[in-house]
């Protein structure tokens, strides 16, 4: 992958989780977006930071205390973290299902 297939893999990833974010409640979860980025902001000052890195070809979570970093699998289109290989919204539902008390499901 070049770094022009990277820079529409990774933008198309933070377009999806943008769209997502626009169904959830903005009194639990507001966001802002910045080139190549994606912050989510809660009612209790906490943020998650999704971003791009293009050095690395890698899409980054900040959430909490936590660092993940993703891989695209070519194969079959799904952002894998590059240390235990989960998938990029699964993880993302999770931790934000966590931060605002009741499960979220990605469906964007």
């Amino acid at each position: 992958m070049d770094d022009t297939e990277f820079q529409k893999a990774a933008d198309d990833c933070l377009t999806r989780v943008a769209n997502w974010l626009e169904d959830l409640d903005p009194d639990e979860a507001d966001y802002s977006t910045a080139d190549g980025s994606i912050t989510i902001e809660f009612p209790d000052g906490g943020k998650f930071i999704l971003s791009r890195q293009s050095a690395t070809r890698q899409v980054w979570l900040a959430a909490e205390a936590h660092g993940f970093h993703y891989n695209l699998d070519t194969a079959t289109g799904a952002w894998r973290d590059d240390k235990d290989g989960h998938e990029l919204f699964a993880r993302l539902a999770e931790v934000v299902g966590e931060k605002v008390g009741h499960p979220v499901e990605f469906d964007a």
